[in-house]
């Protein structure tokens, strides 16, 4: 018998910071979830892990701006990851957190054990300091022009145009991004990993990987051929791991570098929660065993130079085995942003849709060697299309023909023709292909092999013609439908790690109790459903979705883009102090006569009393009030210590108070025995 393989897979930490989106999942969490599935169907010897990320500058400052604690927020943040993968039937043999007792531990251990190995310098350097924050600047917390592509939104640590490392000192017209002031330069004592002394090793590693994507070879070698510098690796901060040393207090580890530790600690707290607590070295100090780590192409630097330099500056650590990066996956053509309002409701999709349709279709798509992107047309397409029209097409006309005239039991194949021959044969190699793709992350290939399979089935059946062998030949009917059965059951076992909800559905419809994922993917893809097996009820596994009710999410996109924008524009309006707020006269008026302005779509030109006074006011109201003497007698507010402006060639001595929303615009008036002249406080 042969070993069983042994494989510890990980997907990177998502950051507790706010909720995950589908780009997020397209990377790193979907394609992990599929593999780890087939692995353990397969009978490997497999663990996943992963945990939320809660370190890190961006935390303390949103759980300021929050008037939370960095702890409560994390907390908030890790239940809410949790649930969303919950949602998209993503399964982690452990979900850890990187703000635990036994993370810092190690953490610090790591940092100890390079510090000893000389492989972290000291050094003092220029910093970026935002006075009116009154703190140093993270490196993601502060934005400027790259000085490689002069990209003008790069970020203090990279620039995500051109994928180069940047240091926040480089870029041009810094500003903090708090409060978007410009930082000024300030010294101050860090901590740096010499990633300069692992060149030659890390070129050693990163050449014998030769099956990686050429994506993710090309760029980590070209990096290492350019020279690699020294990379802080702490912070001036309160909340994160303190860092070891006595001269270092008020510094913590940077999050980069605490981080990707939380793979380990995380497979400690599994083994733990196994009782026993150093299994966990089965796999990180096990040369056999083959590490994955799923991970997006924005976080290649840091796992495939950063992090194995970590490992090699400790004892007995394995260094990755593959780290399958994905492009980045968009939504409609542009990348999802939640400060924008371009992104998907996630409780309100899945109070609508279906997990497997999502899983299904951002697999169909993975951004495995190019950027790809969901859309709403696509979704409905492949959804309806494929799942419903070819997939659960099949499935309902095999078992509905059969309840109906072979009373619910699978038929026997006593004599079998070339066509059945053919699809038997199809579905043999179709397997052996799928064995292929999944344990090399080609989920794109593995969705269209097994809808191919689906389409094949329906071309099939149409074919055969079993409501007419049925009249003429019943023992061809039979046959035909024993292979139509035995397809089905090898869709749902080939499909089990892509759309798993769907595929259970599938085998229990087959008149099986177990569960898919308890049986062996060698042994299970020989069996045939025996002859003579009664068959469950068939289901419809995937309802059509109605053009109306993706109109109504394009809308929903729309809208949220629109709301953000409106609410972004309100958040940017300078905020003035109370004192001067108090400069601003606000008085009650009467209108004494109103006239259009010639030559003016806009304007109207009121005459006003102030009790004591009268005034000239140039007023922007045409369009909510077309027929002046509608205006005579109105009282209005208005700002009476405005200095005289010319509009149009004519004098306005004040300006009036107006609302404006979806109806058009309103004078804002005032309580009708309110006297001209009386001053609004």
């Amino acid at each position: 018998m042969c070993k069983k393989e042994t494989i510890l897979v990980t997907s990177a930490l998502p950051y507790a910071n706010g909720p995950i989106h589908f780009g997020h999942i397209a990377g790193a969490y979907l394609p992990a979830d599929i593999f780890v599935r087939f692995k353990k169907l397969y009978g490997a010897d497999i663990v996943y892990v992963s945990g939320t990320d809660e370190h890190g500058f961006a935390i303390t400052v949103s759980a300021q701006q929050e008037g939370n604690t960095p702890k409560k927020h994390v907390d908030h943040y890790n239940q809410v990851i949790q649930d969303i993968f919950k949602k998209f039937n993503v399964e982690f043999d452990n979900f850890s957190r990187t703000s635990l007792k036994h993370h810092y531990k190690l953490s610090q251990e790591f940092f100890t054990n390079l510090h000893k190995a000389n492989k972290i310098s000291e050094k003092t350097t220029d910093q970026l300091y935002c006075k009116s924050c009154n703190m140093f600047l993270a490196d993601r917390y502060v934005t400027g022009g790259c000085p490689h592509c002069e990209y003008e939104e790069a970020r203090g640590d990279e620039c995500p145009k051109c994928g180069n490392w940047i240091e926040a000192t480089e870029l041009k017209d810094p500003k903090c991004k708090v409060c978007c002031n410009t930082p000024v330069v300030k010294q101050t004592k860090h901590w740096f990993l010499d990633l300069g002394k692992f060149s030659d090793t890390l070129k050693t590693w990163i050449d014998s990987k030769k099956n990686w994507k050429p994506n993710v070879t090309n760029f980590i070698s070209a990096m290492i051929e350019q020279g690699l510098e020294s990379r802080p690796i702490t912070r001036d901060m309160d909340w994160g791991i303190p860092v070891p040393l006595e001269d270092a207090k008020g510094k913590v580890l940077y999050v980069w570098f605490d981080a990707p530790i939380g793979y380990i600690s995380s497979t400690m707290e599994w083994a733990e929660k196994k009782g026993e607590p150093d299994k966990w070295k089965d796999y990180w100090h096990n040369k056999d065993c083959r590490l994955v780590h799923f991970i997006g192409k924005d976080n290649l630097p840091f796992h495939c130079v950063v992090w194995p330099a970590v490992l090699m500056g400790q004892s007995d650590y394995i260094l990755p085995t593959d780290v399958p990066a994905n492009e980045f996956y968009n939504l409609e053509g542009k990348q999802f942003s939640k400060s924008t309002g371009w992104y998907v409701d996630l409780d309100g999709f899945f109070n609508k849709f279906q997990s497997d349709s999502i899983r299904y279709v951002i697999g169909a798509n993975a951004p495995e060697t190019k950027d790809s992107a969901f859309s709403w047309k696509d979704f409905q397409n492949k959804h309806n299309g494929d799942l419903a029209d070819t997939l659960g097409n099949l499935v309902n006309r095999a078992l509905k023909f059969t309840a109906s005239y072979f009373d619910n039991t699978v038929p026997e194949a006593s004599v079998l023709s070339e066509a059945d021959h053919t699809l038997l044969k199809k579905i043999k190699e179709t397997f052996t292909t799928l064995e292929n793709l999944y344990d090399t992350y080609q989920v794109r290939r593995v969705c269209y092999e097994i809808m191919e399979l689906a389409r094949v089935g329906n071309r099939y059946f149409d074919e055969q013609a079993p409501w007419s062998s049925r009249k003429t030949d019943i023992t061809k009917c039979a046959a035909t439908m024993n292979c139509t059965i035995q397809l089905v059951k090898a869709i749902a076992l080939a499909a089990y790690p892509v759309i798993p909800d769907a595929a259970q559905k599938m085998w229990h419809m087959l008149g099986y109790s177990h569960k898919i994922k308890s049986t062996n993917w060698l042994e299970e893809k020989l069996i045939q459903v025996p002859a003579g097996q009664a068959l469950g009820t068939a289901e419809v596994l995937f309802s059509k979705i109605d053009d109306k009710v993706i109109e109504e999410e394009i809308e929903k996109l729309n809208k949220m883009v629109s709301d953000e924008a409106e609410a972004t524009k309100e958040k940017n309006v300078p905020k003035i102090t109370f004192e001067e707020f108090q400069k601003i006269k606000l008085k009650i008026a009467e209108i004494l006569k109103a006239e259009p302005v010639k030559k003016s779509k806009k304007l109207m030109k009121l005459e006003v009393s102030l009790g004591k006074e009268q005034r000239q006011i140039i007023a922007g109201i045409k369009e909510g009030y077309s027929d002046p003497e509608k205006l005579i007698g109105k009282k209005v507010i208005v700002v009476s210590n405005l200095k005289t402006a010319k509009l149009m060639g004519l004098e306005s001595q004040g300006m009036l108070l107006a609302a404006h929303d979806d109806t058009g615009l309103h004078l804002i008036t005032p309580d009708s025995d309110a006297k001209p002249g009386s001053e609004v406080k």
